[in-house]
């Protein structure tokens, strides 16, 4: 086996073990983070492949619908009315809110820029170091040759996914300054995200120790 056939196999065998990763008792997808620092950068077909995966995860739909809900009870969009179909608009809006991010901010933009649109989770170190590292996931990643440089297609994405939602959103919910706030915010939960992903392993495994010696006699 050639060095290059070596290296695409172990991408394929990482991916593998990343599209197996979920956390909040098993529940939301974890697809898109490496445990492991020296990670093979993936083909533009395997960007795609990954966050195709995530995109179309049952809890994806499940994580749209709640958020409906709760734009629904609060009346969010009022032209979008209330019943069924102002439910299904709701929807629909939050959905392609999270495919268009997933899918541009993940696949193609980091497909052409040559980035790794993963979070590679630190998992060591003191906890303000993780901290930081995981606040500044949103505007720093590694390169497809390995190196740090500015994550451009997660600040892109956002800012395009942004403005792509002024399709569906309802014409007062449209305009250049919501498009570079909802990009704001979506940046921001990625960060709260990415703090999740680091420190989730630890939280539950604290829990599973508490539980375990709650069960002792």
């Amino acid at each position: 086996m050639s060095e290059s056939e070596r290296r695409r196999a172990k991408a394929v065998e990482e991916l593998r073990k990343q599209e197996h990763q979920r956390i909040l008792l098993g529940l939301a997808p974890n697809f898109n983070t490496s445990n492991v620092q020296d990670a093979e950068p993936l083909s533009a077909k395997q960007k795609f492949e990954l966050a195709a995966h995530s995109a179309l995860d049952p809890f994806t739909f499940f994580a749209a619908g709640v958020d409906a809900l709760l734009s629904q009870a609060k009346n969010d969009f009022p032209t979008y009315g209330q019943g069924a179909k102002g439910y299904g608009k709701r929807f629909g809006a939050s959905y392609l809110d999270t495919f268009d991010g997933t899918m541009i901010g993940n696949a193609l933009l980091p497909s052409l820029l040559k980035q790794d649109p993963r979070y590679y989770r630190r998992g060591t170190g003191s906890f303000r170091s993780r901290f930081l590292h995981a606040v500044t996931s949103t505007v720093e990643c590694k390169n497809d040759n390995r190196k740090w440089a500015p994550n451009y297609s997660n600040m892109l994405g956002n800012l395009v996914a942004g403005g792509i939602s002024n399709l569906y959103y309802p014409p007062s919910d449209r305009g250049v300054g919501l498009t570079f706030e909802r990009a704001a915010v979506v940046s921001g939960e990625g960060a709260i995200g990415a703090v999740l992903v680091e420190f989730w392993p630890d939280i539950s495994r604290r829990l599973s120790r508490k539980k375990s010696d709650a069960a002792l006699p």
